[in-house]
């Protein structure tokens, strides 16, 4: 079985572009989106790939976190920088993909810093009085 084109997946889940750009623009509240999109152009010329992606995407935070504020606090519970305003200002300006993205890739940071074995004590040499003379010169 061969990969559908987006153009499939699209008449598959939601019979017509039209549908789906309407289901985009359901989700694409204040709250999740940040409106960048061309006004004389619209989400009706974007192509099908990056509506599906972005319906994926939106869905996605709207389950999980509820809004775009939530997930920047996640991002910043991860990272340990709840107190840094800066950061906070910084990933504000991030789209919301790029956000998801972020979120995912301190999620895996914390969790190899969680399964991350602290290094082993120095074994203590044993030296003569000559030795650690010449050690500490």
């Amino acid at each position: 079985m061969s990969k559908q084109s987006p153009l499939q997946i699209v008449k598959a889940k939601f019979e017509s572009k039209e549908k789906l750009v309407a289901a985009v623009q359901a989700l694409a509240t204040e709250e999740l989106f940040i409106d960048r999109v061309n006004e004389t152009k619209g989400l009706a010329k974007v192509p099908n790939k990056k509506l599906l992606h972005l319906h994926e995407v939106l869905t996605t935070v709207k389950e999980q976190f509820g809004s775009r504020a939530k997930l920047v606090a996640a991002i910043q519970e991860l990272e340990k920088r709840t107190k840094d305003d800066g950061f906070k200002t910084r990933l504000e300006r991030l789209s919301t993909p790029a956000l998801l993205d972020q979120h995912g890739a301190a999620k895996r940071r914390a969790g190899r810093a969680a399964k991350a074995k602290p290094p082993a004590p120095k074994k203590k040499v044993a030296r003569s009085k000559k030795a650690q003379a010449k050690a500490r010169a």
